[in-house]
């Protein structure tokens, strides 16, 4: 059911009976420039995910330091922002009509001509907001994966003679890459992904051209064809990686994880300023300026507020509560089944997540057209029932990652011991993966309700007549430059993803905070614990 829309594309995209004219223009025109660009905003993006994911994550799991136990959740409230209401702040913000410049010329007297300033509305600009915006997703992975290593394994590491630098990129890193690369998975599809962002920007991405053919030249057909491209990119580097992540398997939950080490003096405040800067950029600035814009246009309460927070939190349940069982039967299958057949069957349940929003939009209107039709009445065809199975088609893949990284972290040889007592595979994964499993469930669960939260495109295509939610709201007055009345919408959207994402953050910072910090190492070793932040 996941992949029927997909396959709709595959179908309509293989169609005979339409020329292949358009698609033929596009690649001798536009294409080649399009697939760079999108090349150049992805490594932009991963650059920032990493830097800013990663980092922050092994600080908060293995060292103590002044603000460390708030900046845990507080690290994962740019999430609650949508990455195009994070580019409407910014460029109202930052552009050269905006207050910052502003201020400029009237501190220095300079004119705009007569002075260098960064454009926001750039392909660096996009990655940047881009990366701020989804860098959480490898943060959370990173933060879960480095607070349950195993202690025993720096140790003896070290015992051999390795310095701390090297024992943590020789131990600790291969031991939490399976999970941050699935978070990386998450970050590269999404950023493949958008159109609000980039469409605001003016960066010209496959997604762009998937738009232009759909709107700008009412070709379908074409649209699906770049469509495929794309996915083609995201099928063979996510192939890439997860042949690597084979080769490189590592099972080392800690019974008990490895105590934090307590910083002192500077590298303490080091470590808290290196982790409040994504919170500052990701979350607070960002959200400052959304308010400062309300209150500048003193724009009037909409009477459809409630209406659009109440819309937007019933399909965002709904889809959850619909995406969770499948994606954790399926993953929970292909680790019982590790077949070809069953890994292709995954990818395609998967690829939505690599597909724009409106693209899945279009291949849905045909299948549940076709089923509408067979069924000759009007069952799944503009109502709620297609936006939420939109959802399940978008969102699975954020489920199923998530899942299949905290199996990968659960040694097979417990379930040969359960098996051997007898257990049948279902009573495995209630008796023994399951209470494991319930901190990674969670946190996909309420992924799964912020990104459905801040999904505009689908719920463009697909919503029923009448029935908008906080995005598709706040994406309407933005493209009427009315950023003022799109401001409102904009926070209450934030406001509606900050539960799910403070409660996502306390079950993810359980195991970062299960141990206690341990001193300081002695005089001869401070240096190299002040090394590693």
């Amino acid at each position: 059911m996941t992949a029927a829309p997909i396959l709709v594309l595959l179908a309509l995209a293989a169609s005979p009976a339409a020329g292949w004219d358009t698609l033929a223009h596009l690649a001798a025109t536009v294409l080649p420039s399009t697939l760079l660009v999108t090349v150049q905003l992805a490594a932009i993006v991963l650059v920032v995910v990493l830097v800013i994911g990663v980092g922050p994550g092994w600080l908060v799991a293995a060292y103590e330091f002044p603000g460390r136990r708030w900046l845990a959740w507080a690290l994962v409230l740019p999430l609650s922002i949508p990455a195009f209401v994070m580019a409407y702040a910014y460029t109202d913000f930052f552009d050269t009509s905006g207050p910052f410049q502003g201020w400029l010329r009237e501190l220095t007297g300079w004119q705009v001509r007569q002075y260098w300033f960064p454009d926001i509305r750039s392909l660096p600009g996009a990655g940047l907001v881009l990366g701020v915006a989804l860098y959480p997703y490898v943060y959370m992975m990173a933060r879960n994966a480095f607070a349950e290593r195993s202690p025993s394994l720096a140790e003896a590491a070290r015992s051999l003679g390795l310095p701390r630098r090297l024992a943590w990129w020789r131990v600790t890193w291969p031991v939490a890459r399976p999970a941050i690369a699935a978070g990386c998975a998450l970050v590269l599809m999404e950023t493949l992904a958008d159109f609000g962002t980039v469409s605001y920007f003016g960066v010209d991405t496959l997604t762009a051209a998937i738009y232009r053919s759909w709107q700008g030249l009412g070709d379908r057909v074409a649209a699906a064809r770049l469509a495929f491209v794309l996915l083609a990119m995201v099928g063979v580097l996510v192939a890439l990686e997860r042949r690597q992540r084979q080769r490189m398997r590592f099972h080392a939950r800690a019974a008990t994880p490895a105590p934090r080490v307590q910083l002192h003096g500077w590298s303490a405040w080091r470590a808290t300023t290196l982790c409040l800067l994504p919170v500052l950029f990701g979350f607070l600035l960002p959200a400052l300026l959304l308010l400062r814009a309300w209150l500048a246009a003193g724009a009037p309460t909409d009477a459809r507020m409630f209406d659009w927070v109440l819309n937007s939190v019933l399909l965002a349940s709904f889809a959850a509560a619909l995406i969770l069982p499948a994606a954790l039967v399926i993953a929970y299958a292909a680790r019982l089944v590790p077949r070809r057949f069953v890994g292709y069957a995954v990818a395609m349940a998967c690829a939505g997540y690599a597909l724009p929003g409106v693209v899945i939009g279009i291949g849905l209107m045909v299948w549940v057209g076709s089923i509408d039709r067979m069924l000759g009445m009007l069952l799944l065809g503009g109502t709620v029932v297609a936006v939420v199975y939109a959802y399940g088609v978008r969102f699975f893949s954020i489920a199923f990652q998530a899942m299949e990284a905290a199996l990968t972290r659960i040694s097979p040889s417990m379930d040969h011991s359960a098996r051997s007592l007898g257990l049948t595979p279902l009573e495995v994964l209630r008796e023994v993966h399951w209470p494991l499993l319930r901190p990674s469930i969670a946190g996909a669960a309420l992924l799964v309700v912020v990104d459905c939260l801040k999904e505009l495109p689908a719920t463009l295509v697909l919503r029923p007549f009448d029935f908008d939610t906080l995005a598709v709201s706040a994406f309407h007055f933005a493209a009427d430059e009315r950023l003022g009345e799109a401001a409102l919408p904009s926070l209450l959207m934030i406001l509606a993803g900050l539960l799910p994402v403070l409660l996502l953050s306390r079950l993810a910072g359980r195991a970062a905070t299960a141990s206690k910090p341990r001193p300081a190492p002695a005089p001869g070793q401070a240096g190299g614990a002040r090394q590693a932040v």
